[in-house]
């Protein structure tokens, strides 16, 4: 196990990190009966596609002797009904342009990306955009 998990009560959530002690709480969003003080459940897997897909980009990338520190990421959720779930996740990704990376290396570094573990365990029924920027 990695976390363990406490139900405070109205709607929020606290997580602690097994290995590090580390905490992150969530709270249900303003649209669902919540105060949203604080990321969302869909708001994490969101925020988890992102940070995946540089992670994994991160782990290839110093295999190459590339640095990626400096990138960001922009993501933006978007949630349907009917049953209530994530429809869309839209990701940008923004690298330093000092990075001056071949085509060939970009290549690379996307098809990581494209392939992290959480996109590859996303419902096919949510719509995934990655976008890179160079």
């Amino acid at each position: 196990m990695t976390a363990s998990v406490v139900y405070e009560g109205q709607l929020r959530c606290k997580a602690t990190h097994n290995q590090s002690g580390t905490v992150v709480e969530t709270d249900a969003p303003t649209d669902n009966r919540g105060r949203g003080e604080r990321f969302s459940p869909t708001d994490m897997v969101c925020v988890a596609l992102g940070t995946c897909a540089i992670t994994t980009m991160g782990i290839k990338a110093q295999d190459m002797d590339i640095d990626l520190a400096g990138a960001t990421i922009d993501i933006q959720k978007h949630m349907v009904s009917d049953p209530r779930r994530i429809g869309k996740i839209d990701v940008i990704l923004r690298f330093p342009k000092t990075l001056n990376l071949s085509e060939k290396d970009q290549t690379i570094l996307e098809r990581i990306g494209n392939n992290c573990p959480v996109f590859k365990s996303l419902s096919p029924d949510t719509e995934v955009s990655i976008v890179y920027e160079w």
